[in-house]
């Protein structure tokens, strides 16, 4: 294994490992996760075609959003390196019976062997959770056919995503697991926008993701200070 694919924490992984068997709990601890996946869905589908596309999902975890880009039309491979969140996504997609082909494996280690292949790659709420996402962001510049888009979600470091994300989802309503997000690993845009333009990706919309506790629902919004979404394009050779 090269030294990019060891991009991981242990630590992390095993946090949500321990998450693995109420993923698909829709009140369990992953309750916030279940109502972001419709407006990060509807983000995705809005802007590039998914009916046949090939499309890789990154950090999958569970599979709650390859489950629902197969059940789009999208032909999908589904990563993560965490194995008990990979054996609940198996089950349930045996149990639904929409298939996705999940691997355990880094984003760079696929990258060194199938560079080209995908049409469209989702990354959702995993960038934070990584030592280097420069690298992973890179991994998927290499995976992308020329023409082919990137999908992003993470968290913005700024003083009301920590107040949101940490204090009040973690703390205060107890929407997620505390020790669930580290603020010194939030992602500024301009950083993720550096980060995009060194892997030869052009960035074409970040949009704010808002999550409604009241509701459990969520939505896309023009504000990024917390959450947010982003796309980029591979050029066309």
């Amino acid at each position: 294994m090269t030294a990019s694919a060891q991009n991981f924490s242990q630590a992390e992984l095993d946090k949500f490992d321990e998450l693995a068997q109420r993923w698909w709990d829709p009140d369990g601890p992953q309750k916030a996760l279940h109502a972001l996946n419709p407006a990060r869905l509807g983000y995705v589908a809005g802007r590039t075609p998914l009916r046949d596309a090939a499309v890789l999902d990154v950090g999958c975890g569970g599979g709650l959003l390859s489950e629902a880009l197969a059940q789009a039309g999208a032909k999908v491979t589904a990563i993560d390196l965490a194995p008990n969140l990979l054996k609940v996504a198996r089950l349930h997609g045996l149990e639904s019976g929409i298939k996705v082909d999940y691997r355990e494996m880094a984003v760079e280690t696929l990258a060194e062997e199938a560079p080209a292949t995908f049409d469209t790659i989702t990354c959702m709420e995993m960038l934070e959770h990584v030592p280097e996402p420069g690298s992973v962001i890179q991994a998927c510049a290499q995976l992308l056919k020329p023409g082919g888009h990137l999908f992003l979600s993470t968290l913005n470091r700024t003083p009301a995503a920590f107040a949101m994300a940490i204090v009040g989802a973690e703390y205060v309503a107890r929407l997620l697991p505390k020790g669930t997000h580290q603020y010194r690993d939030f992602i500024k845009p301009s950083e993720l926008a550096k980060w995009l333009r060194e892997a030869g990706l052009q960035l074409e919309d970040v949009s704010g993701l808002m999550y409604e506790p009241w509701r459990n629902s969520a939505r896309v919004i023009s504000r990024t200070d917390i959450n947010y979404l982003a796309v980029a394009r591979k050029p066309a050779a």
